[in-house]
């Protein structure tokens, strides 16, 4: 199972869910299922703008877990 990191990224970077939320522009309800890992699809464009934000890369934004 492929995991979204963004949380842990977050608190490093003393960051928000609430800024991140507001700086992806994206409805909360679509937000709130890609932080918590309850979605089957990220964008492309998600996952540009996350690794922007974040200061990070894809690799370090997603970590590949037993389940």
């Amino acid at each position: 199972m492929i995991k979204l990191n963004a949380l842990k990224i977050l608190e490093q970077n003393g960051k928000t869910k609430y800024w991140l939320y507001k700086q992806l522009g994206m409805s909360y309800q679509n937000f709130s299922k890609m932080i918590n890992n309850e979605t089957k699809s990220i964008r492309y464009e998600n996952i540009e703008a996350l690794c922007y934000l974040l200061n990070c890369t894809p690799n370090e934004l997603f970590e590949i877990t037993d389940g």
